[in-house]
């Protein structure tokens, strides 16, 4: 390391962020580099998220990275679980010697002269690098979005969002609110009902739920007579076959899946009245997330009638509660508002190149890992329909790849060249939250590599073997 000078920086100390940190040492013990984490802990979603019950809502077999196999016995692990497991993997690595805490990261110019990237912190520091890499998620760690309710100023009681969850908040014996049916809401509700009042989860429109056990009575069996490694393996390919095979399915038959689901809730409530009218969605299954429900601990909530469904639309906020377009009026001493994620690329980092600014929604998107047109720079975004550590694997391991043909050749820049026609969604998902924010992010085109796939068995295959200098421009390292 030359002063504040890097080889490599990456940017997010969360599950992406360590596992290129480890990739990169795997493959380049030599080179320098930095992470730079604008928060005090590792764990990024892991360590930000403290709400009740916070979960994966992906096998941890399939989460987990590949170079270090999940030992715990719950495969949809606790938000603690999964913090512990990055920390650790960073200690055991060396990884958290290189991390730079409280270093939030405001800008990013490219140098042509020098070839370097100049990253500028909020504290007016400033750090240059070769290679930026991005892991920072797709979403605004600053808060989350938060609708503008009608009559709020009104209400009574408190309203928290999970994204900011307050420690001095006491649910016991209160009756709670939570609006919203996604991954957040349904985690909440049933973690909450024990002790709480009531809990009723409020929503406009429902969502598509399936229920999976918590432990993984294969990965038991296969661990009593391998050792970690191989067992974890062969528990990971099966999960990822069945979910691959799953998300395909469900594209390609629709009603075939809508059934299997209904089916799935019907048993779960014992109530098929109740579930056409509040888990009975009106688009097709994966056109947006599914989410999973651990155990069925949501409908077994439902049943003992410490949980409830509502599903209407929300007319104002009155001193007790909420009113609703029906005339009904939801008592609450809590309002949870799990209304979703602001998404935001690149951490909000503003990029330029010589000065003149970058607007990331007007890009390309390279392998759906860089820019077109940006120098140097990659970052991390997992899949929609699986593990988000299985994609992002495979970016932090084509990113090596890029590095060492540079490396290899004597090539100082690398520029992805723009395609013509650009212009289909990064995120091919019809979410709320979603879809106020497709403008900022990069677009793909129509044809490889300018394509981004949300199918693992496919990346799997193409992406250790593509070409790293299809599309793009180099630069050899000046004499």
């Amino acid at each position: 390391m030359d002063g504040d000078h890097v080889d490599v920086l990456i940017i997010g100390a969360g599950l992406s962020g360590i596992g290129a940190a480890w990739r990169l040492q795997e493959a380049f013990p030599t080179k320098s580099y930095a992470v730079l984490e604008a928060r005090d802990a590792i764990g990024g979603t892991w360590d930000l998220f403290r709400y009740p019950g916070i979960r994966s809502d992906s096998d941890m077999f399939t989460l987990s990275y590949p170079f270090r196999p999940w030992t715990d016995t719950q495969s949809l692990a606790s938000g603690d679980k999964i913090r512990a497991y990055i920390r650790q993997t960073a200690q055991d690595a060396g990884i958290t010697r290189h991390i730079r805490f409280g270093a939030k990261v405001v800008a990013a110019d490219w140098s042509s002269p020098d070839s370097r990237w100049s990253v500028r912190l909020a504290d007016g520091s400033i750090l240059t690098c070769d290679f930026l890499y991005a892991c920072t998620g797709y979403y605004s760690y600053e808060a989350g979005y938060q609708p503008d309710f009608a009559g709020l100023a009104s209400y009574g009681g408190r309203l928290v969002h999970p994204q900011s969850w307050p420690d001095d908040l006491d649910y016991r014996g209160k009756r709670v609110v939570v609006i919203g049916s996604g991954a957040t809401a349904v985690t909440l509700v049933p973690a909450m009902s024990p002790t709480a009042a009531h809990v009723t989860m409020l929503q406009r429109s429902p969502t598509y739920l399936t229920s999976l056990p918590r432990r993984d009575v294969i990965a038991d069996g296969l661990r009593r007579v391998l050792p970690a490694k191989p067992a974890n393996a062969l528990v990971r390919a099966k999960n990822i076959l069945l979910t691959q095979g799953f998300y395909q399915l469900a594209r390609r038959r629709p009603q075939r899946v809508r059934k299997a689901l209904r089916t799935m809730a019907v048993r779960g409530l014992g109530d098929e009245a109740y579930v056409d009218e509040h888990f009975k969605p009106a688009y097709d299954p994966w056109d947006q997330r599914l989410c999973v429900i651990p155990g069925g601990d949501l409908w077994e909530e439902i049943r003992a009638g410490r949980a409830s469904v509502v599903t209407d639309h929300i007319d104002t906020f009155v001193p007790s509660g909420i009113r609703l377009r029906s005339g009904r009026v939801l008592e609450a001493d809590i309002v949870v508002s799990a209304t979703g994620l602001r998404l935001l690329p690149l951490g909000g980092v503003e990029v330029s190149i010589d000065g003149s600014p970058v607007t990331i929604g007007e890009r390309a998107a390279y392998r759906g890992l860089m820019l077109s047109g940006v120098p140097n720079l990659a970052y991390c975004i997992g899949y929609v329909n699986a593990s988000w550590t299985l994609r992002a694997d495979l970016s932090h391991r084509y990113v090596m790849r890029l590095l060492r043909h540079m490396q290899k050749h004597r090539l100082a820049v690398a520029t992805p060249t723009a395609p013509e026609g650009t212009g289909r969604p990064l995120l091919d998902l019809s979410s709320g939250y979603v879809q106020r924010a497709l403008d900022l992010f990069p677009r793909q085109g129509d044809r490889a590599p300018w394509i981004v796939r949300q199918n693992y068995l496919r990346d799997v295959v193409t992406t250790p073997r593509a070409d790293v200098t299809r599309d793009m421009t180099f630069q050899e390292v000046a004499s």
